[in-house]
């Protein structure tokens, strides 16, 4: 893994565990779906948006970005409205507000507080984050990599 990559995980890690502290989202979601969503930090949408997270009444900020989505098993490329931000941190802090806030996720997190299923809260938060049929196994694989159990592990330390 480059320098510069090792670097934005390691900086993406230390806000995950104040997250994780303050609301209860596991770091490894936080961290595998920033990985996926922004190329492991390099390429944001926008200035700051490194979840991909959709441009809603709540944000102050906006930008229009050419994105992929999967419609019907096809590969389709539309022009969709995204929220942006002003620093990695705000970007989190709106994602994990997102899954323990937000509608869509409501019954995948609560079900989550009463288990603490990992795998489980990854399959929910999947089907309605992403059109990627595979976008589950994806966030399982990277939040199970030894590079971000070692990066949460750093900032423990």
């Amino acid at each position: 893994m480059s320098n510069d990559r090792n670097r934005r995980l390691a900086e993406v890690a230390k806000i995950a565990v104040c997250l994780e502290a303050e609301t209860g989202i596991p770091a490894r979601l936080l961290i595998a779906q920033w990985a996926i969503e922004s190329r492991w930090g390099a390429k944001p949408v926008g200035n700051a948006n490194y979840f991909g997270v959709k441009r809603a009444k709540r944000h102050s900020q906006g930008c229009t970005v050419e994105t992929r989505e999967v419609i019907d098993g096809k590969d389709v490329t539309r022009v969709c409205e995204f929220a942006d931000y002003n620093s990695l941190e705000d970007s989190c802090r709106d994602y994990a507000w997102l899954i323990t806030h937000g509608v869509p996720y409501r019954a995948a997190w609560q079900k989550y507080r009463e288990t603490g299923d990992l795998a489980k809260l990854i399959k929910s938060v999947a089907r309605v984050y992403a059109t990627d049929p595979n976008y589950a196994r994806l966030v399982s694989q990277i939040a199970a990599q030894a590079n971000i159990a070692a990066a949460i592990k750093a900032v423990h330390a």
